[in-house]
């Protein structure tokens, strides 16, 4: 049964593993304030403070603004997911 346990245990991704996974890739980060930030995560650090490329900034939905570059405070951050469409498609 203590086998069993073990492959279990090799088996799990822990949220790091995610995050690194997804660096390079689309992602969406919502905001405490509810402002979606979406782009290519160029990194983060253990605060969850991140960078961002190619980033645009959506309010209720609607695209409000475009940045080349964007650094996101950690303490603001709701959470992080990847975009199921590239950005080329509007994501």
């Amino acid at each position: 049964m203590s086998g069993a346990g073990e492959k279990v245990s090799a088996t799990t991704k822990t949220p790091g593993d995610f995050l690194k996974s997804i660096r390079g890739r689309p992602v969406v980060v919502k905001l405490n304030s509810g402002v979606d930030y979406r782009g290519i995560l160029a990194c983060l650090d253990g605060y969850m403070n991140i960078a961002m490329e190619q980033t645009e900034e959506y309010v209720n939905g609607q695209l409000k603004n475009k940045y080349g570059d964007a650094f996101i405070r950690g303490n603001n951050v709701l959470y992080i997911s990847t975009s199921k469409r590239t950005l080329a498609d509007g994501a």
